[in-house]
């Protein structure tokens, strides 16, 4: 393969293997093909220094690894919020795919370590910039993309990021749309909305509710969801996209 070619000239040395064999070890992978996680770890720095092909560094597996990411995210967000529209998943994920939260979560296991700099990156702390440690973090799954599948590289996001989707909640990271709710709906009619629960089905330990919101007795939004407090949320989402086509209507009339 093309992309084996790109370190042959210079064999792994003893302590190098030993240092990958660590880093697959936490990562809970271990490569076929050890060039592949070499480059994935492989700053522009570190190639430009050492004279190695113009491409062994990690921006193209980064730029793989970019999407792979950004598909497993999506699906597991579409399991744990199965009744959050489209717009809430987006911004869900967007605040776990970005380079702050991905270099947290590769601080876990230390990646920083393992990333392959030249001496003037190294001087710079290069180890500790969010920009690098994100940028090593996605190519490191575009490497176990290519090296296996997307079942196995799957497994490794989830392995990592579930526990942050697990602790993400809708009040957590967007607005909260029913405290935005009650101050528009107070300036301008001076009354409170209404919830009014319509339905509720399920066994006890797996409920699913249906709320309908009420401004002056008019229904202008629902939501559904596997709580009280999420299914008001949604309907006040509800509404409120609803107060901003109006009002986009009344300007544009």
């Amino acid at each position: 393969m093309f992309i084996t070619r790109f370190f042959r000239k210079k064999p792994f040395a003893k302590d190098e293997r030993k240092t990958l064999a660590e880093l697959e070890n936490k990562l809970g992978y271990a490569f076929s093909d050890l060039t592949l996680l070499k480059q994935a770890l492989s700053h522009k720095s570190y190639v430009n220094e050492n004279k190695l092909n113009t491409l062994s560094h990690y921006e193209r597996l980064e730029f793989l690894g970019d999407a792979v990411l950004e598909l497993g995210i999506s699906d597991l967000l579409m399991k744990h919020f199965p009744y959050s529209r489209e717009g809430e998943l987006s911004k869900l994920r967007a605040s776990i795919v970005n380079e702050t939260a991905l270099s947290d979560v590769a601080r876990q296991f230390d990646l920083g370590k393992y990333i392959f700099l030249g001496k003037g990156e190294e001087q710079c702390d290069g180890r500790e910039k969010n920009s690098l440690i994100s940028d090593a973090f996605e190519a490191l799954l575009g490497a176990v993309f290519l090296d296996s599948d997307f079942n196995t590289v799957f497994c490794i996001i989830k392995k990592f990021f579930l526990p942050v989707i697990q602790k993400a909640t809708k009040e957590d990271i967007n607005r909260d749309y029913k405290t935005k709710l009650q101050e528009e709906v107070q300036n301008v009619f001076k009354i409170a909305p209404q919830y009014r629960l319509v339905s509720e089905a399920g066994p006890d330990h797996d409920k699913t509710f249906e709320i309908h919101l009420y401004i002056s007795g008019k229904k202008v939004g629902e939501g559904v969801g596997k709580s009280k407090k999420q299914a008001e949320q949604n309907a006040a989402q509800d509404a409120l996209e609803g107060l901003d086509k109006m009002a986009k209507m009344n300007k544009a009339s």
